[in-house]
């Protein structure tokens, strides 16, 4: 068995326990759609995403419910752009791109203005 880092994390909330629950495996490299689907049904939230290296962005993300892969999502993109931002890249606002294929998309943040 793979160990995979991930984050629990409620997107909308303003107390814990609350807002949108989303799954976030810091690094989906090396795992088959099949696994994704099923890591996601294992889960159940709502949404669960996976992160992918990006040449375009600060991370590529899937999107999957526990029975399908969505091609976009608003709280799932905004809850990965959370993990990429507090977790794996240094000061970086929002930005989703498409990705090469259906279901892939990037988030790419910038440092936040200070005004």
């Amino acid at each position: 068995m793979i160990r995979r880092r991930f984050h629990l994390v409620n997107v909308f909330a303003d107390a814990p326990l609350s807002g949108s629950a989303l799954c976030v495996f810091e690094d989906g490299s090396g795992l088959s759609e099949e696994e994704m689907q099923g890591l996601a049904l294992q889960f159940n939230p709502s949404e669960t995403t996976f992160l992918f290296p990006s040449k375009i962005a600060s991370a590529k993300v899937r999107i999957f419910t526990p029975t399908f892969e969505m091609p976009f999502a608003g709280h799932p993109t905004l809850g990965s752009a959370h993990v990429v931002f507090a977790h794996l890249v240094s000061a970086h606002p929002v930005s989703p791109h498409s990705g090469s294929s259906p279901g892939e998309r990037g988030v790419t943040l910038s440092p936040a203005s200070s005004g």
